[in-house]
């Protein structure tokens, strides 16, 4: 940069106004330029009075701005500034300091003055600016190539910063400044280039513009009270930051905007206030955060805060650092873990919550519950991750039956769901189906059981039921019947109150016919899997007590196994998850 300023066009016009400036074109020198002149080798810092910033023209402290010019861009022979540069302390400063496309390769030091009128430094190549408590109307600085940096700590600024474009070496420090713009930003340092931009305990009235900014370290606003003269504190949109963003304890009114920057540290927002109600207050929209996001140290973000799309390495918060309902995005961010913050499923189902899609124009938003979940699983909470994908897949069923324009079709999604939630919970709990499994099992055994003790069930064998032993027990002892051809009368052998059943088994032929079993005979119905010959052997007589409810419920029970047996293994293939 030094070596192209000396050979352009900027440097031929410093060396021109080397060649025409004199000083005796600004003879007779004020009291204050002739303390100047005569120690100007001393290298040490020229101070007027007793060095603070003069709230009046008083003539012991005034320099004309032209002077400090001729000096700065070298003086003459006899007359030129010490290595250091120019440094004066305490001086008011009239006229306009317009150093323009010039190039001065020493420092300039105008600490505590008063400039009567806005500096310019546009387009100009220096060393360092040092204007550190200093009162002067702005500072148009745009397009400024600096081998150091530029500094107005504690400096009172009653209008526009601009040094937008411009390049450092150094930082741009406005540490404990008073900035007041009546609109527009305070500090305009868009598209600068430099290591650190400090605006730590600062005032501004406007706001901060260093969109599309490349800061090799920290964007610094720690404990800065920023309020936003157009509803934007600081628009940070698409900067590059080596460092982190720092906005510790600061106050700020009116929209943070760090829209797909990029941050290599942490963005801290520890007990900062961001103010920006029913409106955006921090938008992270695509911003990528490589190490933390801080929210925590009673910060408050009163209005939106987005993080739609933004990539983020940990997050540090506290529930009481939420924002509140309905004004948080987290569609598409995706983070690494939380640490030093809340986990748990509830507490960050609380947090999820508080995300409200329809003020969006959206019905719902399915990723940040498969984020959290991811997080879950890998910080080794699956119970919590699982617990996140319930909830993910209520509401998105909810979301999807609001969808639906048909009544019917409707009511339908409403009844497959409630189904799908009481047996799997939507597939996330198949293991529920073995226990419903296990319920209708032991309660087929208490129906079968009833119905086979009244005598409601009979052999399944055409062959058993048209033989003499089985027809004879249906009758009374006292009563016969013409049985077998030709015909012969033959009598019951029902004892008085003993079911066919009963006496069925008391004949000699029954012998070697397999017993009824209600525990095997219910699992023998419940699961289609199995055959453990009950079924095939007995079956309900709808006749006997009981018999009607058993045949009924042994249909029943034969659709519920094979449901929940095709649900238990959709669920564990996660079939029945919605996509």
């Amino acid at each position: 940069m030094t070596g192209a300023g000396a050979g352009g066009p900027v440097a031929e016009r410093a060396q021109w106004a080397l060649a025409t400036a004199r000083l005796d074109d600004f003879q007779p020198l004020l009291p204050a330029e002739e303390e100047v002149v005569a120690r100007l080798l001393s290298g040490t810092y020229d101070r007027l009075g007793d060095g603070s910033r003069p709230e009046a023209p008083d003539p012991s402290r005034v320099i004309r701005a032209s002077f400090l010019r001729f000096l700065m861009l070298g003086g003459q022979e006899g007359c030129r500034p010490h290595e250091k540069g120019v440094r004066i302390t305490g001086a008011w400063i009239s006229e306009t300091l317009d150093l323009e496309a010039c190039y001065v390769f020493r420092d300039i030091g105008l600490i505590d003055c008063h400039f009567e009128a806005t500096p310019i430094l546009r387009a100009a190549i220096i060393n360092r600016l040092f204007l550190d408590g200093s009162s002067l109307p702005g500072l148009e600085a745009e397009r400024l190539e600096a081998r150091g940096g530029v500094y107005l700590r504690g400096a009172q600024v009653q209008g526009e910063i601009n040094i937008a474009q411009s390049r450092l070496g150094g930082n741009l420090e406005c540490d404990g400044a008073t900035i007041r713009v009546p609109s527009g930003h305070a500090i305009d340092a868009g598209a600068i280039e430099l290591r650190n931009l400090l605006v730590r305990g600062a005032t501004l009235r406007g706001g901060i513009s260093v969109a599309g900014a490349r800061i090799s370290a920290d964007l610094d606003c720690a404990g800065a009270v920023i309020e936003g003269a157009e509803s934007l504190a600081i628009d940070a949109t698409e900067t590059e930051n080596g460092g982190s963003v720092v906005l510790r304890k600061a106050r700020l009114d009116g929209e943070t905007r760090l829209v797909a920057a990029v941050i290599g540290g942490d963005l801290d927002v520890s007990g900062a206030t961001l103010t920006h109600r029913g409106a955006m207050a921090l938008d992270l929209s695509r911003a990528q955060i490589k190490g933390a996001f801080f929210l925590r140290g009673e910060a408050s973000v009163s209005g939106t805060l987005s993080m739609t799309g933004a990539s983020i390495g940990t997050i540090h918060d506290e529930a009481a650092c939420w924002p509140a309902p309905g004004d948080l995005l987290l569609n598409r961010c995706r983070y690494g873990a939380f640490i030093a913050a809340p986990v748990d499923a509830a507490s960050r189902l609380d947090w999820l919550s508080r995300q409200s899609p329809s003020r969006w124009g959206e019905d719902f938003w399915p990723q940040p519950y498969e984020q959290l979940a991811a997080v879950f699983r890998e910080m080794g909470h699956h119970e919590d991750a699982r617990s996140v994908l319930i909830v993910k897949e209520k509401l998105q069923r909810r979301a999807r039956r609001a969808r639906a324009r048909n009544p019917l079709w409707r009511a339908l999604l409403r009844l497959n769901d409630n189904f799908l939630a009481v047996t799997v919970v939507y597939g996330r709990q198949p293991l529920l189906a073995f226990l419903w499994l296990i319920l209708f099992w032991v309660t087929g055994v208490g129906v079968f059981g009833v119905a086979e003790a009244g005598g409601a069930f009979k052999p399944n064998s055409a062959v058993v039921l048209r033989s003499p032993e089985w027809t004879l027990c249906g009758l009374p002892a006292s009563e016969q019947r013409l049985i077998g051809a030709p015909p012969q009368p033959m009598s019951g052998r029902a004892a008085p109150g003993q079911t066919q059943l009963d006496c069925y088994r008391e004949q000699g032929e029954a012998s070697s016919y397999p017993a009824f079993n209600p525990w095997f005979y219910s699992l023998d119905t419940l699961l289609p899997v199995l055959d453990l010959g009950q079924k095939s052997f007995w079956r309900p007589d709808p006749i006997g007590r009981g018999g009607r409810v058993a045949i009924n419920y042994f249909y029943f029970q034969a659709i519920v196994g094979w449901a929940l047996s095709l649900l238990a293994v959709a669920g564990f293939s996660g079939l029945v998850k919605s996509p």
